[in-house]
């Protein structure tokens, strides 16, 4: 046989001799030489050489083989077709033609197998062996012995084995190959392995069971290198076997590699390497189903692997047919990624393999390099012409035979069915279609029914099955996320070449869904929710290494538009509001030692905010609709575990919680959020009002998120940096930068939600400092800006944490700095009067409503009396009553208490009674008295009044308890006396239920009994004073509330003079001048000395002729 020779020769002289002068082993020389021949010639011209060499006419390196004959034959222990025999007619040269010698392969082939039946065995006999079997002494011949050791090496690493072989073990699988010679050396491996791969794939494939050529060749390299990692130590008597076995095992090694780039390079070199792309890529997924065979792992690590070295090989000889096989094999790969929905599948196919595939390609990093650049990887650049084509699904024909009147109608409801579908090619949909998106969108998609099925009927599924199921899935993404996160780190890793694009991507992510936030996301622009949640799991991963340590981070990556890329915009339609108001473009300059640790964390950072906080909004609403449908179910006297659509809103729940509430994910999530809050500790004071707004209130929304739904979470985890975030926010420092009354409340409910101690583990006490409590009582009263319904929450919250700073003997003495600001503390005190008055109000209106009801629906004849829809009415009002009751009684009795146990401290007490705040304490105070003891207190008993945190007793003990702090005091009594409120008989009243039910402790009760007495007195000294100024001067009167004036002011914004404590009320509930409506604060009003000393001097003469008068009558 002339051909394999010339192959050989081929592949020598061109592929194997570059690998060879790769080769760590190789001699110097040689390696120089071949080095400037590469350098003289460009890479066409090699590869123009090449074919032509492939093409045109070769001598034999073996002039013996051209007389010789050569045939191919399969060992007779396999079952495999019969050998195959290659045309022995001598030729001096050959023509190599590919098509040619697959076909005369194959017909050689089919001839042998129609023989009389002859074995290989019988063949070798018949033409009598070319060597002669080693036997008896001669077994003990150094050359022998050589020989026997590289025919068993053969059979083992390539598995092959010559024809007159002296090894006949069937035990080793191996196909025979006729070279014309048994003889093994590093001159002939090249025609042996030659030999081998010319086999028609049906043949190789059923003998050696490796599934095609770069298969075999991987395995045979890993088999080759183990061979070389376990060679015994080297003896000085067996220094020749020694090198020479290691030389032959180096050669084997690079002929392998060779052979294998040279299939790629002329891929019909052989038959069975046609499609060599599609092999590798079946090689590479393989890999991932079975690591022990994988290519992408040699023997010493990946470097040493044969696809590694296979890359090495194609970047020398060529790197156009590199780059080109590595997307050819990404082809394969995403064309497969594209069919899978979720990872749920479990074929060879699945989305998990094909991933673990990309990783294994990309594991070469100038492979990883091609994949980043390929024209899609990105979206186009926003402006574009492009970016602004939109992707129309395909219209279906209309159904053959429709009446003109249903094509109308099919063409309208297509119109509209296409219209949704299509989207823009800058787009979130269009996103989930470049590589990375077809990656990062597939998970356990809560609108999947391969998803929602796991829960089907869960009402009637016990908890620890739900729990089961929920683990599964949670394991099964957890593992693809990982995966997913080794591919893009193998891209991140390999360069800035691939690292550059793949940042980019992000941004484009993270550009196109800025819509994620909405209540209702518009799906033909932005991602799945998979997506952006698989997004920001794999940043977080990233992330990992600095997550505790906040130095490393630059802020100054929000106000570099070059390096942020337009995700922190500062103005435009998708500008990010900023902390600070009215901010102008920051001066610091952007120049951080490792540019990629600050923006993967700003990165992950707004991934958060458009994904997992905008999940987790969505969540909190699905639960809410969750439990009303229950309650809607109820209300009809169902069964809520049988009712499907209660059953189908429930497994939308447990399958959106599959990866919301994934654990691994909400810890990587805190820890981050912990990372963002000692940022915020750590940045100078003039770069805190840049960062976005959205960082802080991320972190109060899924801090309290975790808290509530996943608090097992926590444990565990460092929150020590967001508290000290939120303390140092909330003080007053801090308020002109936060000036979001909303972000503010919501820092208030982390304390409550997060640090307050309860009977859960998960939650941490709240440590001592110096501003809490009064950065507390400061967004008491800011927290009215919030609305109705949400100051009532967040104002429970703050008098939750107050009760228990103030029972703690650490935080008692911060209290004191209350009183350090009177006008501080006038806002606070005025907000609580203001919200006791509004609940009292709500509480007492809706209970008496409520016990109506209750009656109404006790009396069956009664209640189906009314109509359908009286009664549905009734019980909608019912429903809302209830609700608005169960708003306003926890922040009620709260209030009174925190209220309570202020008033025992006398600095405290003292402001309370200023002339701005007394008489409004008094009122409050009496208008709760009313209610609760007055002549319709019995209106409010209701059924099941705990319930509604009902507690009509505790409340009127705290009531009480008030009143004694304050009995006391004179200007206590005397508001009283002037209230509307008060009746003697209420406070007798109030002062005989409290003996009765030992509501006080004696010494209070005592000083609570002397209450009504007191007031009796000063009442008529009231009076009297009163008379006195009937007559006084209209200028003496306060304008608004026709009042003789105490301490008269005078307003800027008018010039009209009213009491101090008239305009200071008003100004706490509306900052506006009441006469003109200008702006108008406290600090603004003026003193009226002139005025007041002339009201003074007639109060005096006034008193004087009182005291005249009374002298007279007396004598």
């Amino acid at each position: 046989m002339s051909l394999l020779p010339d192959l050989a020769g081929w592949a020598l002289s061109g592929g194997a001799a570059a690998a060879s002068a790769a080769d760590d082993n190789q001699d110097m020389d040689d390696s120089s030489n071949n080095e400037e021949i590469i350098q003289q010639e460009t890479e066409e011209e090699i590869r123009a050489k090449r074919l032509a060499r492939l093409a045109g006419p070769n001598k034999s390196q073996d002039p013996e083989s051209e007389n010789s004959n050569s045939s191919i034959n399969v060992d007779p222990t396999i079952s495999s077709p019969a050998p195959m025999d290659i045309d022995p007619s001598p030729q001096k040269e050959v023509v190599v033609d590919k098509t040619q010698i697959s076909n005369d392969t194959q017909s050689k082939h089919a001839t042998a197998a129609t023989s009389s039946g002859k074995t290989n065995a019988d063949a070798v006999d018949s033409d009598g062996p070319r060597t002669k079997k080693i036997r008896g002494k001669d077994a003990s011949d150094p050359a022998r012995k050589l020989q026997r050791k590289k025919e068993l090496l053969l059979r083992k690493t390539l598995k092959v084995k010559l024809v007159g072989s002296s090894i006949s073990d069937s035990k080793l699988d191996a196909i025979s190959i006729d070279t014309g010679s048994t003889v093994i050396n590093v001159e002939n491996i090249s025609e042996i392995i030659a030999s081998r791969l010319a086999l028609p794939p049906m043949v190789a494939d059923s003998s050696s069971g490796d599934g095609g050529v770069f298969s075999y060749l991987g395995a045979c390299h890993k088999r080759i290198s183990e061979e070389l990692k376990n060679m015994p130590p080297k003896k000085t008597s067996d220094d020749e076997i020694y090198d020479e076995t290691v030389e032959l095992l180096q050669e084997m090694k690079r002929q392998v590699v060779s052979y294998a780039a040279t299939s790629l390079m002329a891929p019909d070199l052989f038959e069975s390497a046609k499609d060599g792309a599609k092999q590798l890529a079946q090689c590479l997924t393989q890999a991932t189903l079975d690591p022990v065979a994988s290519i992408t792992n040699g023997v010493r690590g990946k470097s040493t692997s044969f696809y590694s070295s296979l890359c090495d090989e194609l970047v020398t000889q060529d790197q156009e047919v590199f780059e080109n096989t590595i997307r050819d094999i990404l082809k394969i790969f995403r064309e497969e990624l594209s069919k899978s929905e979720n990872i749920l599948e479990n074929s060879g196919s699945s989305g998990l393999v094909q991933v673990a595939a990309l990783t294994a390609l990309c594991s070469y990093k100038k492979a990883a390099v091609v994949v980043a650049n390929i024209p899609d990887f990105l979206l186009p650049k926003e402006g574009s012409t492009e970016a602004g084509e939109r992707v129309r699904a395909p219209v279906p024909p209309p159904p053959a035979g429709a009446t003109p009147q249903q094509l109308q109608i099919y063409r309208m409801m297509t119109a509209m069915a296409h219209g949704q579908q299509s989207y823009l090619k800058r787009s979130g949909p269009a996103l989930e279609k470049t590589l990375l998106g077809l990656v990062l969108r597939l998970g356990t998609p809560m609108d999947s029914s391969d998803v929602t099925s796991q829960f089907q009927n869960v009402a009637r599924t016990s908890r620890s099955e739900v729990q089961k199921r929920t683990d599964n899935l949670r394991r099964q993404l957890r593992v693809y996320q990982n995966s997913v996160h080794s591919f893009v780190r193998e891209l991140i890793t390999a360069g800035e070449d691939a690292r550059k694009p793949v940042l980019q991507w992000f941004v484009d992510a993270l550009l196109v869904n800025t819509g994620a936030t909405a209540m209702r996301p518009d799906k033909t622009k932005v991602s799945s929710t998979q997506t952006r949640q698989n997004i920001s799991v794999v940043l977080l991963k990233l992330c990992d290494p600095f997550m505790s340590d906040p130095s490393r981070i630059h802020p100054g990556f929000v106000w570099s538009p070059e390096h942020h890329g337009g995700i922190f915009a500062h103005t435009g339609d998708d500008a990010v509001p900023r902390l600070g108001d009215d901010i102008n473009a920051c001066d610091e300059p952007y120049n951080p030692k490792n540019k990629f640790i600050p923006q993967c964390f700003f990165l992950c950072v707004r991934s958060l905010h458009l994904s997992l906080v905008a999940s987790s909004s969505y969540h909190t609403n699905l639960l809410r609709q969750v439990s009303h449908t229950a309650w809607t179910v109820r209300q009809r006297n169902e069964d809520v575990a049988t009712d499907p659509n209660f059953n189908q809103i429930l497994s939308m729940q447990f399958a959106n919680e599959v990866s919301l509430l994934a654990p691994e994910m909400l810890n990587d999530a805190l820890r981050l959020f912990n990372l963002s809050a000692g940022l915020l500790l750590e940045i100078p004071d003039k770069a805190l009002p840049f960062m976005p707004e959205h960082m802080v209130d991320d972190i109060c929304d899924f801090v309290v998120f975790v808290t509530r739904f996943a608090a097992k979470q926590m444990e565990g985890v460092d929150l020590s940096n967001v508290f000290k975030a939120v303390v140092k926010l909330l003080s007053p420092e801090y308020a002109n930068i936060v000036r979001n009354y909303n972000l503010r409340a919501k820092l208030g409910d982390v304390l409550h939600d997060v640090y307050l101690p309860s009977e859960s583990s998960s939650r941490s006490s709240v440590p001592a400092s110096v501003n809490l409590a009064p950065s507390l009582l400061l967004l008491y009263g800011e927290v009215e800006h919030t609305g109705y319904y949400e100051k009532m929450g967040h104002r429970a919250n703050i008098a939750s944490l107050l009760q228990f700073l103030w029972e703690s003997s650490e935080h008692r003495s911060a209290f004191k700095r209350i009183t350090q600001n009177k006008n501080s503390f006038i806002k606070f005190a005025n907000g609580i009067m203001n919200e006791m008055n509004s609940l009292i109000v709500t509480v007492m209106e809706k209970l008496p409503e409520i016990r109506r009801v209750q009656l109404q629906m006790a009396n069956p004849q009664e209640w189906s009396s009314l109509s359908e829809e009286e009664r549905e009415t009734a019980s909608s009002r019912h429903e809302d009553n209830e609700q608005e009751v169960k708003r306003a009684l926890p922040l009620c009795n709260k209030t009174l208490k925190m209220l309570g146990f202020l008033s025992t401290d006398t600095d405290i007490r003292s402001l309370f009674l200023l002339d701005e705040l007394c008489s409004r304490l008094v009122n409050m105070l009496l208008h709760v008295l009313t209610k609760l003891v007055g002549a319709k207190g019995m209106e409010l008993k209701v059924d099941n009044p705990e319930s509604y945190n009902f507690r009509p007793k505790e409340m009127l003990t705290d009531l009480c308890e008030i009143f004694s702090s304050y009995a006391d005091a004179n200007l206590f009594q005397e508001h009283c006396a002037k209230s509307g409120y008060y009746t003697n008989d209420l406070m007798t009243k109030a002062v005989k239920t409290c003996t009765k039910l030992s509501l006080l402790k004696e010494k209070n009760l005592v000083v609570f009994a002397s209450l009504p007495s007191k007031v009796e007195a000063v009442s008529k000294t009231i009076e009297d004073d009163e008379a006195l100024t009937i007559d006084a001067p209209d200028e003496f009167l306060d304008p608004l509330m026709c009042t003789f004036m105490i301490d008269p002011v005078l307003l800027p914004t008018s010039a009209t003079i009213i009491d101090r404590s008239t305009i200071t009320q008003h100004l706490l509930n509306d900052p506006h001048d009441p006469f003109n409506r200008k702006d108008l604060s406290i600090d603004m009003v003026e003193p009226a000395d002139e005025l007041r000393e002339r009201m003074v001097a007639w109060l005096a003469q006034k008193r004087t002729e009182r005291d005249s008068n009374l002298a007279a009558m007396e004598e």
